[in-house]
């Protein structure tokens, strides 16, 4: 039965929460584009907002992307430029950590701000409150993690999940097998954080894709009306 809710979790469930990530995803934006925002609530309660988001958006994508690199790069190309495991797991570790303590104070100023600012709290969705909760959940977890990769500094722990999760991406069906052994606390982290991306389409998480490409070769000018008390006149200003 154990062996059985292990492949669930982890080898069935992260293809369910991948498919409604990608198909959700592209749905939403397909059916209800005036939904894909962050829903701001910057005119309440501005400072704890700004200093609990720039906190909590440094950490988090400092996170993202560590955890991109360093579970999705093959095993092999870390060997070849000489970085042991050792050595990874302890810049993990280092690194994480100050990034989870930035996310997570952020995450706490954020989610006092939702739940005991009567103003906030009105103008805040459900799914709003839901999914902060989880973040800051998820990266609680992440911090208790540390401990335990500190027992692990071989770098043998890392080496289990980055093969999970290229197990995962290259379809091995055995892949489940590489963290059945795994720290219950690694194990809620991973399930978690494959829930947050199942319900990532449904929430303001969407707001994440949102990059401004268009920016990059929009018209160098553009045209501002100015507002007098007799007929509106035209002006060019430069961006």
């Amino acid at each position: 039965m154990t062996g059985f809710l292990n492949t669930l979790l982890f080898g069935i469930y992260p293809y369910i929460a991948l498919v409604i990530l990608v198909l959700g995803t592209v749905v939403r934006y397909d059916r209800e584009p005036y939904t894909w925002r962050s829903g701001s609530s910057q005119l309440l309660r501005r400072k704890q907002l700004v200093w609990g988001s720039v906190l909590f958006h440094v950490g988090v994508l400092v996170i993202f992307f560590g955890h991109l690199i360093g579970l999705l790069t093959p095993i092999a190309v870390f060997d070849a430029i000489g970085v042991s495991h050792g050595a990874k797991q302890l810049l993990a570790i280092i690194a994480g950590g100050v990034a989870g303590i930035m996310a997570i104070v952020g995450a706490t100023m954020l989610v006092h701000r939702r739940l005991f600012d009567a103003r906030v709290r009105a103008a805040s969705s459900s799914s709003d409150t839901l999914i902060i909760l989880l973040l800051w959940i998820q990266l609680a977890l992440g911090l208790a993690t540390i401990p335990i990769s500190m027992q692990h500094l071989d770098g043998h722990e890392m080496v289990k999940f980055m093969s999970w999760a290229q197990g995962i991406f290259t379809f091995n069906s055995a892949a489940s097998v590489y963290v059945a052994d795994a720290s219950p606390i690694f194990k809620t982290h991973l399930f978690l954080g494959l829930t947050i991306l199942l319900l990532f389409p449904f929430t303001r998480l969407v707001h994440m894709l949102s990059v401004p490409l268009r920016y990059f070769w929009r018209p160098g000018y553009q045209v501002v009306r100015e507002r007098n008390h007799r007929a509106p006149r035209r002006r060019l200003t430069a961006e």
